[in-house]
């Protein structure tokens, strides 16, 4: 599941009023060479919302063919009924997909030894915006399931030598912590694109 799917999924959650949404996700980029990386997705949904997840694409899988849930990753059923789906993948920038059809992180190079790993955020904003569709008392149920919940994006290599996120304190990683409460009701300031600078050699 990538990070378009996990905006639409979160979407399609608050207008459809589940009351169980317990949902968190990562997205962990490793830069391995100035022309390579490694790519992790993790997904964590919680029993109940799992469940409704499963029996609609279930439906959607009879309809169309295609069950779009976890299908390129590894999924987990855990013994409290919540399920933990990861999507790893490893190589040229160019090939990595993020579980998406379209590349959503984007590779530059920053100098000798030097990438820039950036994911723009108008696509993200846009995929979570359903607080104009929303009364109040939805609002109020949706605080509810999401508070606490969050998107966690991290960037990795051997220095972060520039960036926009929180800095690690060995100065290896970077990462941005969206809150899906704050995303959605527009709470939080994205800048145009979040980044970092990674030192690889």
């Amino acid at each position: 599941m990538g990070i378009k799917i996990i905006g639409k999924l979160a979407a399609t959650l608050l207008l459809g009023g589940a009351l169980a949404g317990c949902i968190d996700a990562s997205v962990d980029v490793e830069v391995t060479s100035e022309t390579t990386a490694k790519a992790t997705v993790t997904q964590i949904m919680g029993s109940e919302i799992y469940e409704l997840m499963k029996q609609g694409m279930e439906q959607d899988a009879s309809e169309t063919g295609d069950d779009d849930f976890c299908k390129d990753g590894e999924l987990t059923e855990n013994e409290d009924g919540s399920a933990t789906c990861v999507f790893t993948e490893e190589g040229a920038f160019a090939d990595l997909t993020f579980g998406d059809d379209t590349q959503a992180v984007t590779f530059t190079s920053a100098g000798p030894g030097l990438v820039r790993v950036a994911l723009p955020t108008e696509e993200m904003r846009s995929s979570i915006n359903a607080e104009e569709d929303m009364d109040e008392e939805s609002m109020q149920m949706m605080e509810a399931f999401f508070t606490g919940h969050a998107m966690t994006l991290r960037f990795s290599g051997l220095e972060v030598t520039d960036t926009n996120m929180t800095l690690s304190a060995d100065k290896t990683s970077a990462e941005k912590v969206i809150p899906f409460v704050d995303l959605i009701k527009g709470d939080v300031e994205l800048p145009d694109e979040i980044y970092a600078v990674v030192r690889v050699k």
